[in-house]
């Protein structure tokens, strides 16, 4: 006969389960980016499937492998290719031949000049060539590591696609709440994968090219460059794009060209700007809105773990969390009003 009674030996197996799973999630931790990516890609990807196997008739094998390589030709391959060439150009700040040595000069006049910092661009731009230099290990680890990480990320997505009703039934099976909020959680999680990735996709795209066209018409060198720096930091509410039009403007002033510098500063703060929060407003009526403080907070909380990917899953795992504690308290309400219920039964009992 067992010395432990039932209750106990479900304490017991609840325990090992924890363990257990704690060790699983640090064991994982090295493929967090891959799961994380899956379940992103399967929330933008899902109707689509739906879509042409439910609709359509579409093999569920093909429609995958269909997604699989169309998210890999738009998204993978043009973030890797354009996270090289900044990274390239990164690397090419300290040659001669790279125009940025000459805005140097000019800026470290002109902050000498003004402010008595003669070497104030020169320090600033080594500052924030290491640190950009850091938001890329998954680009600048090897390649073996990034061969993994799209493989494991493939793998996951694609029997989450073909084993789609399976899997989902099972996360409703092992919700921890009910089905009616599991739900909600899921349309939740849909909105907000929505609007930090897709929404804010849009804008950094969007602002990139309106940056790039700004700085070829106003004669700044490598326009092409800047456009992609200024996609990048796009994510970033309170920066943006368009302060990259600041140095810019600066540059010209310390070049003599005060009308090109003053009409570029316009340009960016008001017209790239105001683009900006037309978009952010259009996104928002339309899929959900993140609020600014989320994706201000989320990237912090993001680059120092997934690199330039914390751009985008920083907010996103910081919009999950939240997410998790409205469901907890909705439950926890609910759970509240069925005791006061039941004990004003046994009352008039």
């Amino acid at each position: 006969m067992s010395i432990f009674n039932y209750k106990q030996r479900n304490t017991i197996i609840l325990v090992s389960i924890i363990v257990l799973g704690c060790f699983i999630l640090y064991a994982l931790s090295g493929l967090f980016s891959s799961i994380l990516g899956a379940i992103v890609l399967f929330t933008i990807f899902r109707s689509f499937y739906i879509y042409m196997v439910e609709k359509k008739n579409w093999n569920k094998s093909v429609v995958a492998l269909i997604i699989i390589f169309t998210s890999f030709i738009v998204i993978v391959l043009p973030f890797m290719a354009l996270s090289f060439m900044v990274i390239g150009k990164i690397s090419a700040i300290s040659s001669n031949t790279f125009p940025i040595q000459q805005w140097l000069v000019k800026i470290d006049a002109f902050a000498g000049s003004t402010f008595k910092q003669p070497h104030f661009a020169e320090n600033t731009l080594q500052k924030l060539g290491a640190y950009t230099t850091d938001l890329f290990p998954s680009i600048l680890g090897s390649a073996a590591n990034i061969i993994l990480t799209l493989l494991v990320l493939y793998f996951l997505l694609y029997f989450m696609l073909v084993q789609m009703r399976e899997f989902e039934a099972s996360l409703l099976r092992y919700a921890p709440f009910r089905e009616q909020y599991a739900l909600k959680f899921a349309v939740a999680l849909r909105n907000s994968t929505y609007s930090n990735v897709l929404g804010q996709g849009i804008i950094a795209v969007t602002q990139g090219i309106l940056l790039t066209n700004g700085f070829w018409i106003f004669g700044i060198p490598d326009p092409v460059f800047w456009g992609v720096i200024g996609s990048f930091i796009s994510f970033l509410p309170v920066v943006g794009a368009p302060t990259l039009c600041i140095p810019a403007s600066i540059i010209l002033f310390a070049g003599g060209h005060t009308v090109k510098g003053v009409l570029l500063l316009a340009y960016g703060l008001l017209f790239i700007g105001n683009i900006d929060n037309v978009l952010r407003m259009i996104i928002n009526k339309r899929v959900a809105n993140t609020h600014p403080l989320i994706s201000v907070i989320g990237v912090f909380i993001g680059l120092p773990l997934f690199g330039i990917l914390g751009l985008v899953f920083g907010p996103l795992l910081l919009s999950y969390f939240l997410l998790l504690i409205e469901i907890y308290e909705t439950n926890r309400m609910a759970a509240d009003g069925l005791e006061r219920i039941r004990a004003g039964g046994d009352d008039n009992d």
